[in-house]
């Protein structure tokens, strides 16, 4: 009797566990699409977008929609997004990250925005495989110029590692991140590709893109082509 009830115990865990995967799964796909999403919308905007010439630099790109911001006194940040960065073979195939801050004062409210950083300088991608990068802290970061041109001329702007914007009302601007943290999310990421990778393999371009962020990834590599282009020009 007794191994008919582990029999009836070990395919209901097994039920249950599957339906869990594939709803992670689906999580994920779903932010990996909506940082696509971003990215077309950035894409769409060019005279209130990320500047050519910036493109052209990029060295890796994180992208977190939604990035939620809630306030009573006491004001905290969250969201969750994927990152890529530059490879002699193209861009890599995406890693999840995580942010998070803090502020203070006489606040009341709460929105939601999308933010995307630009790692512009060849220690982007040391900063990313930190497990825990605080902007203004551990990565010079500087709110990014916007339009065709950037007019970088600013000694924050020149000395920067990210540049970082948000879209609010569809329309992108440069955003002060100072003090927001930038989390490794190993989790989501060892998810995604179903085993533990450590994401300087990933973020070098040794792993395959997975089918569901090819579009993301292509979206990226255009965005990089036209500065690159603009450049040579």
């Amino acid at each position: 009797m007794n191994k008919y009830l582990v029999a009836a115990a070990l395919l209901f865990t097994m039920s249950a566990v599957a339906p869990a995967q594939e709803d992670s799964m689906g999580k994920l796909n779903h932010r990996i699409e909506s940082a696509h999403e971003v990215l077309h919308a950035l894409m769409d905007t060019p005279d209130k977008g990320i500047p050519l010439d910036i493109a052209a630099k990029a060295q890796c790109i994180a992208v977190v929609p939604s990035f939620k911001k809630g306030a009573f006194v006491v004001g905290a940040e969250y969201g969750q997004g994927v990152a890529t960065c530059r490879t002699p073979r193209g861009w890599s195939a995406p890693v999840f990250v995580q942010m998070e801050g803090a502020s203070f004062g006489f606040q009341i409210g709460g929105q939601s925005t999308d933010l995307v950083l630009v790692g512009i300088s060849h220690h982007s991608l040391d900063d990313l495989l930190k497990d825990k990068v605080k902007l203004g802290g551990d990565a010079a970061v500087a709110a990014g110029p916007i339009g065709r041109n950037s007019q970088v001329s600013t000694t924050e702007l020149a000395n920067a590692e990210f540049l970082t914007y948000s879209r609010s009302k569809g329309l992108f601007a440069g955003i002060d991140l100072n003090g927001d943290v930038v989390h490794q999310n190993t989790a989501d990421t060892n998810s995604f590709y179903g085993k533990d990778i450590p994401y300087r393999v990933i973020l070098s371009g040794r792993v395959p893109t997975p089918p569901s962020a090819v579009h993301f990834v292509r979206t990226v590599n255009e965005l990089f082509k036209r500065g690159r282009v603009r450049e040579t020009h």
